[in-house]
């Protein structure tokens, strides 16, 4: 596992999502500014941990499609679903 690789391509997807800019937020009385939550990625020398979620090995199938879906410069394609618009 190339960290390094890794950590360069999250650093540019989140550029492309505007990390630390405000983004509007409608509220019932009008709307105000709030700042995305940032979902942590914790990379370990034997596997990973995506959010706050169970410990995935880096042979588990779904790691190895996650790490992939980074290197190739993607959001990995199983966190589409919850965050169409990037995370």
């Amino acid at each position: 596992v190339d960290f390094d690789l890794i950590l360069e391509n999250i650093k540019d997807l989140n550029s492309l999502v505007g990390e630390g800019i405000c983004q509007v937020e409608h509220t019932p009385r009008g709307a105000r500014l709030r700042r995305p939550q940032p979902l942590p990625l914790t990379l370990y020398q034997d596997g990973i941990v995506v959010g706050h979620g169970a410990f995935r090995a880096y042979q588990h199938p779904g790691t190895q499609q996650c790490l992939q879906d980074i290197m190739d410069g993607y959001f990995p394609s199983e966190l589409q679903p919850r965050y169409p618009d990037g995370v």
